[in-house]
């Protein structure tokens, strides 16, 4: 039972942490590190991304753009929304100015237009974190909220409460150590035993030699 309590114990405090972790990591990593974060919502670029797996950015260099990279950026169509898709073809028409082509890897066709890039740095997909998207868009919903901002720090506080507040159980080992040291502790009686005291007579006797010899001189 006791080993129990602390497995269920440790795995909670891992899975705390965790979900702390991932929203740090999500939420305030971007801001502090040179990194951005996005969910891949389609599986055009599965197995290598798939939907609700969550995508790491990081700037590259523009002069740095290659065939087989995978860039984060704007369509030059429609809604201009993010894209994450591989490129298959680079064009350098002029100083600062690359034009690329890009492919899903799940798709069969290439994507129908060519994405001007611009400017120092651009974002290349550099590491995928499997289905984290889902579970952050699962702790978005209202009832998630509800829950991490109510129940967790009330479930936080109550296992610290009972940390701090549960009695403490000696064990065998404190019972055999205190049964010891009573064990080794003496009697008051020997102490006190008056047979072991000198005889106060013989140090009158050896004290007499000593004032005879004075009187002598």
């Amino acid at each position: 039972m006791k080993l129990l309590r602390r497995t269920a114990r440790l795995l909670s405090t891992l899975l705390l942490g965790l979900t702390v972790l991932l929203l740090l990591s999500v939420t305030l990593g971007p801001r502090l590190l040179n990194y951005r974060t996005a969910t891949m919502l389609t599986s055009s670029m599965s197995p290598a991304i798939r939907s609700g797996d969550v995508i790491i950015d990081t700037p590259l260099a523009l002069d740095d753009v290659r065939v087989g990279q995978v860039l984060t950026y704007h369509i030059p169509v429609d809604d201009h929304r993010v894209l994450s898709h591989r490129v298959i073809e680079v064009q350098r028409p002029g100083p600062g100015i690359v034009n690329v082509r890009t492919k899903g890897d799940a798709n069969t066709a290439a994507d129908p237009w060519v994405a001007t890039l611009t400017g120092e740095t651009v974002w290349q997909v550099r590491a995928v974190v499997p289905k984290a998207g889902t579970a952050i868009r699962a702790l978005r919903t209202p009832m998630m909220q509800t829950l991490l901002t109510a129940a967790v720090p009330l479930l936080v506080v109550c296992w610290l409460l009972l940390g701090i507040w549960r009695p403490a159980k000696p064990t065998e080992q404190a019972d055999q150590a205190d049964q010891a040291d009573q064990a080794d502790q003496a009697d008051p009686t020997e102490q006190a035993d008056p047979t072991e005291q000198a005889d106060p007579t013989e140090k009158t006797e050896r004290a007499a030699p000593a004032v005879n010899s004075g009187a002598q001189l």
